[in-house]
């Protein structure tokens, strides 16, 4: 879960790859940056809320 930020930067990077491979200006495609930012934090905040509701579970094991 510590690793889960460099999922954006990571789609950003292949993102800007395929623009540049395709010739596409990183303007015309900033659209997509939003995209991908977008998801990711609902990714990430998915997985805080579960880790939330889950954290009193994993307390009483100890």
């Amino acid at each position: 879960m510590a690793k889960l930020f460099l999922l954006p930067l990571l789609l950003c990077l292949l993102w800007t790859l395929f623009l540049r491979i395709n010739g596409v200006p990183l303007k015309q495609g900033s659209k997509g940056f939003g995209y991908i930012l977008g998801i990711s934090a609902v990714i990430w905040l998915m997985f805080a809320a579960l880790l939330w509701l889950t954290s009193g579970q994993n307390q009483a094991n100890y």
